[in-house]
C-alpha cells in the first residue's frame, strides 16, 4: 500500500469508498497531514459485512489445525515485513522507530502465534454421562460475524489483540481502526489477505458515525471496541438493541501505591517509564501515584528528576523515550488538565508544551494533589503523573479504589504481606508488584467497573470470541 489516497479493505482486495468523502492523516510529530483517508458510510459497511458473512463458513469449519497453520503464516509475514509496519504506525502516532520496533513489534508477531497456538487448544466440560442413560458434550463454535473498533495509541497492538483471539476461532471480521492511525491496520489486512481467505478480516476507514453504523448492523453477533468509556457506553447501548455479545476495553486511572519501604531510585525510575511510555497514552499508564508519608518528599523529588531527565523527540530521534500526543485536539486536552490544577497543588516538572512544531508535550509532576481533585479523578492519557500522600494502608487502599476505572494497579513494597493483601484489595483487572505495564500473551487484560468488561489476550480473550452449546445424546437399551 503505497500513495497517499488510503482505500478500504474489503473482501481480499482494496476498494474504493462510495461517496468518495475522506479525513486527512496527519503526523503529529509535524502537525502535517500526509494521507487521505475515506470516510466509510452505510454501503461501505454493508460490503465489509456481506464479505465477511460470506467468508464465515468456509473459515468456521476449517480445522483448528488449518487455522492455525495460516494464523502462524500470516505471523512470519507480520515479522518479515516489520520495520515497514513500524515506520507507518511511527508516522501516523509519532513513536520513536527503533523504541517501537523493540517494545511493540515483538509481542505483537507472539500475540499472534499464541492465539494460532490456542485455537488448537479450547477447553470445556469432559464428555460423561451426567444424567443415567444420557451421555453429554460440549462444543465450542464460533460466535459469527464481528465488528470490531481499535484506539489510536496503539493501532497495530490493539488491532491484534482483537482481530486474533477472533480469527483463531472460526469468526470472520470488520475492523475500524480510528481516523487518526488508520495506515498500519490497513496494512496487515493486506499482509493477511496472503494467508488468509478473502473476507475473513476486513478493514474499513472512517470517523465515528462509521462506527456506529458497524455497531448498528445487523450482521455482527459481536462488538468489540477499546476506547473512551464514552463510547464504550454508546456501544454497549447501541448493541444492547439487538443482543449482540459486547466486549469494551475502556479508559484506566492506574493508581500506583509505594509504600515507605520502597526503593525510592528504582520505583521512580520504574514508575517514570510506566507513566510516560507512549507520552502516557496508554489506559494501564502509571499516572496516579499515592506515596507513603516518610518517603513522599524524597520520592516526588526522584520522580520529578527522572521526569526531567525524560527525552521528547520525533520517531528518528533514537534517544527519545516518546514522541507526541495523537492530536492538536489531544495536546489541548492534555494542556487544559494543567492549566485546571488547583491552587493547593504544584508543577514539579514540565506542564508546557515542548517546542512548536507537532504536537509533543513535556513530561509532567504534579503535587500536592487531593482525592476530589479533576486531574486525579479523571483520565489525563497525556504524559502527566499525579503525587498524593497516604498516612496508612487503609487511606491507601480507599483512594486507590475511589475513582470509576477499575483497570490496572500497582504496589511497590519489599513486605510480601502487604503486596498480598494490597492485590486483594484493589479493585482492579491487573495489579502488578515493584513493577508496572508489562504483558504477556499468556495473561490477560482486561478491567471492572468503567473500565469495561471482557479479556484480551490469554485464552481468557479466546473464549470471549466463542460460544458453548451443549449436546446431549440417549444412550439407553
Amino acid at each position: 500500500m503505497s500513495g497517499e489516497r488510503l482505500r478500504n479493505f474489503i473482501g481480499g482486495e482494496y476498494v474504493d469508498a462510495k461517496d468518495g468523502r475522506t479525513l486527512e492523516v496527519v503526523d503529529p510529530s509535524t502537525g502535517e497531514a500526509y494521507a487521505q483517508a475515506p470516510v466509510s458510510g452505510a454501503e461501505d459497511v454493508d460490503a465489509a459485512f456481506r464479505a465477511a458473512a460470506e467468508a464465515f463458513p468456509a473459515w468456521r469449519d476449517a480445522t483448528p489445525g488449518e487455522r492455525s497453520l495460516a494464523m502462524l503464516r500470516f505471523a512470519d509475514a507480520v515479522e518479515a515485513r516489520g520495520r515497514e509496519l513500524v515506520e507507518a504506525e511511527s508516522r501516523d502516532t509519532g513513536k520513536p522507530v527503533q523504541l517501537t520496533m523493540e517494545e511493540e513489534l515483538p509481542p505483537m508477531v507472539d500475540n499472534l502465534r499464541f492465539f494460532a497456538g490456542a485455537s488448537r487448544v479450547l477447553e470445556g466440560k469432559a464428555t460423561g454421562e451426567y444424567l443415567a442413560d444420557h451421555t453429554s458434550s460440549i462444543r465450542r463454535e464460533p460466535i459469527g460475524v464481528c465488528a470490531q473498533v481499535t484506539p489510536w495509541n496503539y493501532p497495530m497492538m490493539m488491532a491484534v489483540w482483537k482481530f486474533g483471539p477472533a480469527l483463531a476461532t472460526g469468526n470472520t471480521v470488520v475492523l475500524k481502526p480510528s481516523e487518526t492511525t488508520p495506515v498500519s491496520t490497513l496494512m496487515l489486512a493486506e499482509i493477511a489477505a496472503e494467508h488468509l481467505p478473502p473476507g475473513v478480516f476486513n478493514v474499513i476507514c472512517g470517523d465515528r458515525d462509521t462506527g456506529r453504523a458497524l455497531v448498528e448492523h445487523p450482521t455482527p453477533q459481536m462488538v468489540s471496541i477499546t476506547g473512551s468509556v464514552r463510547a464504550g457506553m454508546e456501544v454497549a447501548a447501541s448493541a444492547a438493541k439487538d443482543l449482540k455479545k459486547v466486549h469494551l476495553e475502556l479508559g484506566g486511572k492506574a493508581p500506583v501505591v509505594v509504600f515507605d519501604d520502597a526503593d525510592v531510585a528504582s520505583a521512580a525510575q520504574g514508575i517514570a517509564e510506566a507513566g510516560y511510555f507512549n507520552a502516557g497514552q496508554d489506559c494501564t499508564a502509571a499516572t496516579r501515584v499515592l506515596v507513603a508519608d516518610r518517603l513522599h518528599d524524597e520520592f516526588t523529588e526522584a520522580l520529578a528528576e527522572a521526569a526531567r531527565g525524560t527525552v521528547v523527540g520525533p520517531p528518528s530521534n533514537t534517544d527519545a523515550f516518546y514522541g507526541p500526543v495523537n492530536s492538536a485536539a489531544q495536546l489541548e486536552r492534555v494542556q487544559g488538565f494543567i492549566d485546571r490544577v488547583p491552587g493547593h497543588a504544584r508543577v514539579l516538572a514540565g506542564g508546557s508544551r515542548s517546542g512548536d512544531t507537532g504536537y509533543f508535550f513535556e513530561p509532567t509532576v504534579v503535587g500536592g494533589l487531593r482525592q476530589d481533585d479533576e486531574i486525579v479523578q479523571n483520565e489525563v492519557f497525556g504524559p502527566v503523573i499525579t503525587v498524593q500522600r497516604f498516612s496508612d494502608e487503609a487511606q491507601a487502599v480507599e483512594w486507590a479504589n475511589g475513582v470509576r476505572y477499575g483497570l490496572a494497579a500497582s504496589v511497590w513494597t519489599q513486605n510480601h504481606g502487604r503486596a498480598m493483601r494490597m492485590s486483594k484489595a484493589l479493585d482492579f483487572g491487573a495489579v502488578w508488584v515493584n513493577t508496572h505495564i508489562p504483558f504477556v500473551s499468556e495473561m490477560p487484560h482486561g478491567g471492572f467497573k468503567h473500565s469495561g468488561y471482557g479479556k484480551d489476550m490469554s485464552m481468557y480473550g479466546i473464549e470471549d470470541y466463542t460460544r458453548v452449546k451443549h449436546v446431549m445424546h440417549y444412550i439407553g437399551a
